[in-house]
């Protein structure tokens, strides 16, 4: 007999074999390839998260280019949403509805097929908190128990090395799992069990990453970028105040308080930060000038704290609100790089009559539609987790989870936007639109009328 949960799993897998054949073998830029080659040479730069360095060199050195991880990446997100079926006891009708909806949209038919962390950042994170989801269905079975719980710790390592802010994932997941178990243990045991998973986890994702640095660059990275982001807010600042004194730069770099004084108020935009960062006379005073631009960043926030909370706001907002997509990166379809990158990977020029359709005709219509609207699934999430809340079944903390760690980890981007690419916000989609279809799985209203009338009577 053929049954919701059988037709619903039908129409995922369905969903997914349609996005590998309309995209394969996965669309690639200028980030994607950039880390294919630090992958290929071994040697990581920390500009981007080493670890989708190592992964791209792995899968790259079977089958070249980025398609076993398009295929990893589309195996976690629609592997996570399939095994949804598998915790609801009895999924109702209402999961082929959404499971035809789901499959359909951007961030499953398109965003999958795209190689850019975010995507590996979010399946990693849906991936490990259905992990917590199902131990919690399956408890009782010690061997299942410690598997699952294994492979959710293994996820969450891996998201939580995907993305530079990434750690926010840790903290909520031990919490899911400390309230699950102690809905269906005792307290005592929630706590025992939380506490030894984020130690797990931190364990795992540290070593992962010391391994990694093993093959860093000597480049400084991440100074480099937590500069990058100084100058950036301080160029915001100025274009909003241009008055606005700069004593510590004026003194200890006297030309760089001036480019920035003449300049950043002409660079400066919402957009991105490369307008301003990559002026050639700005630029060259980096990283020379590290310690500087952090003590003139910190005494400008003291002095001026509601000049930066605007910049932040304005910054956040072009982010989160989605309301500039034509003029933000929001995809990208085929091979497309700057050619001495192209040519370092070997890799072709592409756009073919694929990725014109998916471009002209699948994605850029739907720009004008919530389904390319950060706070559309914003809604969606808040409302699933009201009711996950409300609910309180032992796997509903594990989806409950998922959605605090997106809402956290979309609020650590007021501090830390750079841009207004679309994909930074990707795993707050994913979250809302997996809790979605789980709570959809389970929706029965005719059902509860019934038991609602048997009780009153």
């Amino acid at each position: 007999m053929l049954t919701p949960r059988m037709f619903a799993a039908g129409v995922i897998v369905a969903g997914f074999a349609a996005m590998l054949v309309v995209n394969w073998p996965g669309h690639l830029e200028f980030d994607s390839i950039r880390q294919l080659l630090e992958g290929r040479r071994g040697i990581y730069s920390n500009w981007h998260p080493p670890i989708m360095s190592w992964m791209l060199g792995a899968f790259d050195a079977a089958v070249s280019g980025g398609a076993l991880f398009v295929l990893f990446d589309g195996l976690l997100a629609f592997g996570a949403l399939l095994s949804l079926l598998w915790i609801v006891p009895r999924p109702s009708w209402w999961a082929v509805a959404a499971a035809l909806v789901i499959v359909a949209l951007p961030q499953l038919f398109l965003f999958q097929a795209i190689v850019w962390k975010d995507m590996l950042f979010a399946d990693a994170c849906l991936a490990g908190f259905v992990c917590l989801a199902h131990t919690v269905q399956h408890w009782n079975s010690i061997p299942r128990r410690f598997a699952l719980l294994g492979t959710s710790a293994l996820f969450v390592s891996l998201a939580i090395l995907s993305r530079q802010n990434g750690f926010i994932v840790l903290p909520c997941a031990a919490l899911a799992l400390t309230a699950s178990v102690g809905r269906i243990a005792t307290r005592r045991q929630g706590y025992i069990y939380g506490a030894g998973f984020l130690l797990c986890c931190a364990l795992v994702a540290g070593a992962a990453n010391a391994a990694l640095q093993l093959r860093a660059a000597k480049a400084f990275g991440p100074t480099e970028q937590l500069e990058d982001l100084q100058l950036y807010d301080i160029g915001g600042m100025l274009k909003r105040q241009p008055d606005m004194p700069l004593p510590i730069l004026g003194r200890e770099k006297p030309p760089l308080a001036k480019a920035l004084r003449e300049k950043a108020p002409h660079l400066f935009t919402p957009v991105w930060q490369d307008r301003l960062i990559g002026d050639r006379e700005i630029s060259s005073w980096i990283p020379s000038s590290v310690s500087a631009v952090a003590r003139q960043w910190r005494a400008l926030i003291v002095a001026h704290p509601g000049t930066y909370l605007a910049v932040r706001a304005k910054d956040f907002g072009w982010l989160f609100l989605s309301q500039h997509l034509h003029e933000c990166l929001t995809f990208a379809v085929g091979v497309i790089s700057v050619p001495a990158d192209l040519n370092a990977a070997k890799l072709p020029f592409r756009y073919d009559d694929r990725d014109a359709w998916l471009n002209d005709s699948y994605a850029t219509p739907l720009m004008e539609t919530p389904a390319f609207s950060h706070p559309f699934f914003a809604v969606i999430g808040l409302i699933g987790l009201v009711v996950l809340l409300r609910r309180r079944r032992p796997a509903d903390f594990a989806m409950a989870g998922l959605l605090i760690a997106a809402f956290l980890y979309t609020l650590s981007y007021f501090f830390v936007s750079i841009a207004c690419q679309y994909r930074y916000l990707y795993a707050l989609d994913l979250s809302a639109i997996a809790s979605a279809f789980y709570l959809m799985a389970d929706l029965r209203p005719l059902e509860w009328r019934r038991r609602r009338a048997a009780a009153s009577t």
